[in-house]
C-alpha cells in the first residue's frame, strides 16, 4: 500500500517520492542497463535518463497494466537497447580492448548479480531450462526476440510464446 502512495506522489511530481523510488530501484535499473551496454559510464548516464523520462512521463503509468518497477524497467531496457543500436555507440566499440570481451565471455553463462537487487534471480533459477534461456537473453542480456530466436535456433513464434509463458510463471511465483 505504501508503494502505491509513493507512486501516486511521484506522479504528482513530489520530489521526496522521486528520491525514495530512485533509492529503491536505481541499483536494479543500473544492473540491467549495464548488462546490456557493458559500460559503467554509459549505464550511469542511461540510468539517470531513465528516471528523468519516468518523471516526465509518470502520468502514463497505470497500476492496472502492471507494477511500477516493471514499467520503469521496460523504460530502462528499451533505452539501453536503443543506445546499443545507435551509430555513436557502435563506432565507440569498434576499437575495443580485450577487457571488454573478457567481461562479455565471463558474463555470458550466468545472470549478473547486479541485476538481483530485488531478488528476481532466485525466481528465474527456479524456472525450467528453456525459460531460463529465454528470460536471460531477452531481459538480462538485452537481446531482441529476433536475436534470441537466432541465438537459441528457435522460430521467433516459439520465442514469443515461451517468453509470455515464462513471464506468467514468474508472476505466479512472485505474486
Amino acid at each position: 500500500m505504501e508503494l502505491e502512495l509513493l507512486v501516486k506522489q511521484f506522479q504528482d511530481k513530489n520530489h521526496v517520492a522521486f528520491e525514495k523510488l530512485y533509492g529503491m530501484y536505481s541499483k536494479s535499473i543500473h544492473g540491467v542497463v549495464y548488462n546490456i551496454v557493458k559500460d559503467t559510464a554509459i549505464a550511469d548516464e542511461l540510468m539517470q535518463d531513465v528516471f528523468i523520462k519516468a518523471w516526465n512521463k509518470a502520468d502514463t503509468y497505470s497500476s492496472k497494466k502492471g507494477r511500477f518497477f516493471t514499467w520503469i524497467l521496460n523504460i530502462a531496457r528499451n533505452a539501453a537497447i536503443d543506445k546499443t543500436r545507435s551509430k555513436a555507440f557502435k563506432q565507440s566499440k569498434q576499437n575495443l580492448n580485450a577487457e571488454y570481451f573478457v567481461d562479455i565471455i565471463a558474463g555470458h553463462d550466468s545472470l549478473d548479480d547486479s541485476t538481483d537487487a530485488i531478488g528476481i534471480k532466485k525466481f528465474v533459477t527456479e524456472l525450467g531450462e528453456k525459460c531460463k534461456a529465454v528470460i536471460e537473453l531477452l531481459y538480462f542480456k538485452g537481446f531482441t526476440q529476433k536475436e534470441a530466436s537466432e541465438e537459441l535456433q528457435m522460430p521467433i513464434g516459439t520465442i514469443k510464446t515461451r517468453n509470455r509463458n515464462c513471464i506468467q510463471q514468474l508472476r505466479d511465483m512472485v505474486l
